[in-house]
């Protein structure tokens, strides 16, 4: 992992810690943009990429029947019970800087999580969380060619144009030009509307 990556990836996990501090009682149980997931899931999700080992995962995986969305689910679920939200913030903050990732997991994979899932939170309560376009746009990259994303497929005849970098990908008849940050959700199968082409 780069110097780069992982400090972007302290940045986002921070900020996100942030994003966690201010919301209310109530708030920790509004549905995230991930379907059948609570804000409070989201935030377990984000404690296991430092703490999750290949056993757990082997015999999770064997437990869900190779299900990968139904394990990181379940062990989400059984984490944001086992957890309250102070705690929950504080394993965030304490692993922010960490170089360490679960299992198959890729460099740029957590940041990827942190990115796209401080908006899974944020957008459901009308909150406001910038995504910073180098670490979106590094994001893109990975999530693009990645089958684990579901990208290729999701993206197939269409060109993406940041508005706010140089950059742009993919080929096709049709044009999607949005700001990077969203671009990155889309990719990544947000349930929001695509953006809008030109």
């Amino acid at each position: 992992m780069t110097d780069t990556i992982l400090s972007w990836l302290r940045a986002e996990r921070l900020d996100f810690a942030d994003l966690l501090d201010d919301l209310g009682p109530h708030e920790w149980d509004v549905p995230s943009l991930c379907p059948g997931w609570t804000a409070r899931d989201v935030a377990a999700h984000l404690t296991l990429s430092t703490r999750t080992t290949l056993p757990l995962v082997l015999w999770r995986a064997v437990r869900a029947r190779g299900d990968w969305n139904r394990m990181t689910a379940d062990l989400a679920r059984e984490r944001a019970a086992a957890f309250p939200p102070a705690a929950l913030i504080a394993q965030i903050r304490e692993t922010a800087g960490s170089a360490r990732r679960a299992p198959g997991a890729g460099p740029l994979d957590p940041l990827v999580d942190v990115l796209v899932h401080g908006q899974d939170i944020a957008q459901p309560l009308g909150r406001v969380r910038e995504m910073p376009v180098e670490p979106a746009i590094a994001g893109l990259e990975h999530v693009l060619p990645s089958r684990f994303y579901g990208a290729r497929q999701r993206m197939r005849g269409t060109r993406l144009v940041a508005t706010d970098a140089d950059w742009s990908a993919g080929e096709g008849p049709a044009e999607v030009r949005a700001p990077a940050g969203d671009l990155l959700l889309w990719a990544t199968g947000r349930a929001i509307a695509p953006p809008a082409g030109p």
